[in-house]
């Protein structure tokens, strides 16, 4: 007999504790959305309204820059880049297979890269090199622009 007591406690409990109701809470300072009352301005007729076309520019972060002595990795860079002084940097690696790899990524993507490895030890991944600093800064600002992914493109100063 007290087993079916016990069996049926816990039966009772069970059905009780499943049960759920679920209210908002209710308070006099908060007010339902649905019921709020919206209000809404109409300029009055012949109303001359000033509109302002502004577009937003977004803020252009600085552009890094390095002075580091480079030796190119291959001889037909060398050649053709030898006389520059400002590279457009847009990888930077410890391996160079790892370098390697990513030239391949952007001659997919259409760029012509080239591998510099820097007097600190790393292979530096080179999109555009440029005799004049002008000239370097605006294309790190349009590669900046065109492709947001390489946001973080940096120029190197060949000593």
């Amino acid at each position: 007999m007290k087993k079916i007591v016990f069996i049926s406690v816990i039966v009772v409990f069970a059905f009780a504790s499943c049960k759920t109701t679920k209210q908002p809470a209710q308070s006099k300072y908060t007010t339902d959305p649905a019921t709020e009352t919206k209000v809404f301005s109409v300029p009055a007729p012949g109303a001359e309204t000033e509109t302002k076309n502004v577009e937003k520019v977004p803020e252009e972060k600085p552009i890094a820059m390095r002075k580091e002595q480079v030796t190119f990795t291959q001889q037909e860079d060398r050649n053709s880049n030898e006389n520059n002084t400002y590279f457009v940097i847009i990888g930077s690696f410890g391996q160079l297979d790892n370098a390697k790899n990513y030239r391949e990524t952007l001659l997919n993507e259409g760029f012509t890269p080239i591998i510099l490895h820097s007097e600190t030890g790393y292979y530096r991944v080179c999109v555009d090199s440029f005799k004049n600093e002008t000239e370097a800064r605006s294309r790190v600002s349009k590669l900046r622009q065109a492709y947001p992914k390489y946001s973080d493109v940096w120029l190197l100063i060949k000593e």
